[in-house]
This record gives C-alpha cells, structure tokens and sequence, in this order.
C-alpha cells in the first residue's frame, strides 16, 4: 500500500485507489501542479493493492464469470474484502469503479466530485468486475470514453487530474501571480 500523503491533516481531498498495480501511481499526478498540490497536502493519495486481499498461496484474484462467458473477471469475494477495508479507514468517499460501460464523465460530475471529500476508485484489470459487487457495494461506473484500456488505472489518473487540477490551479498558481505583482508594484498594492 502507498500512502502519499494520506494521513497528512492538511490534505482536503482523499483519493483511494484500488489496484493490482500500485506501482502505476502517483505516475504523471506526482509531477507538475497537481504533484505539488499533492506533496503541499491540498490533496492526499493511497493505493491499495487488490492483490493483498487474494485467495490462496498465490493471492489469486481473478476467476470465471458467475453467469458464464469468456475471459477472467476480478473475483467478487477478493473485491469485496478490499473495498470493504479501504472504506473502514475513509468512509464517506465517492465509490467509483471505472468502465467502459460506466456513465461518460463530465465536467459537472468532476466538479460534484471534487466538491466532495474525496473517491475510493476501482481499477479493473482482466474482462472487468464481477457485477455482484457493483451492485452490492453501489459502485458508481464511470467511462473516460468509448474505449478500451488494459486497466482502470490510467482512467482513475484522468479522474484525479481533472478532480484536483483546479484546486491546485488556484491555490498555488494565484499566490504565485499575486506576489509577482506586489512585488512589482502592481496597482492597488
């Protein structure tokens, strides 16, 4: 588990990622703006590896379809103790797993999100998620597009991004411009 500020007090918003590759993050959201609003603690982010949850000597986390069909999906009994576990440490975060199939996102909803404490994403890996536990855990879907990605990571960047860029627009970008004019002799200063 990484945990990037997690527990720093100043952090406002919380992002909660549920992975089986925590190694993916921070990635591009640890650098420029964003990255300094995360290491300046106006947003704070944890991994959770899926992984740890898994069934057996070798973690297993995947398994065939409940209803049937081709592929692999993520195992409802491993994604249900982990997201079970990661809501006891932040409850009240927006639960939201990231689909293709999911509602497109939007900037109304980013905005509804930010304006919130923070979201607790799924990234799914394999054919997807077991609809059991979308259903039981009421998991948000959410689509970045009429596509298909190998995972939910890269879309779970996407949300945090647009979530968190125009906090740190406005609390590190604004300052900045404002001593450069005071210490320009800007008028009214």
């Amino acid at each position: 588990m990484t945990d990037r500020n997690a527990t720093r007090p100043s952090a406002t918003w919380h992002v909660q990622v549920l992975t089986l590759f925590p190694e993916m993050f921070p990635g591009p959201l640890g650098v420029s703006l964003v990255g300094t609003a995360l290491d300046k603690g106006l947003w704070s982010l944890e991994t959770i590896d899926i992984r740890d949850f898994g069934i057996g000597r070798h973690k297993s986390v995947d398994d065939t379809p409940a209803g049937g069909g081709a592929g692999m999906v993520m195992r409802a009994d491993v994604l249900g103790a982990a997201i079970d576990a990661t809501r006891r440490k932040a409850p009240g975060l927006a639960p939201v797993y990231l689909s293709p199939r999911g509602r497109p996102l939007t900037q109304a909803r980013v905005r509804a999100l930010a304006d919130g404490p923070g979201v607790m994403m799924l990234a799914g890996r394999f054919e997807g998620v077991d609809q059991r536990v979308i259903d039981h855990h009421g998991l948000e879907e959410v689509s970045i597009g009429d596509y298909v990605l190998s995972g939910g990571e890269l879309a779970a960047m996407v949300v945090v991004d647009a979530c968190v860029r125009p906090v740190s627009y406005t609390h590190l970008t604004l300052p900045t411009i404002q001593h450069w004019c005071r210490s320009r002799g800007a008028p009214g200063d």
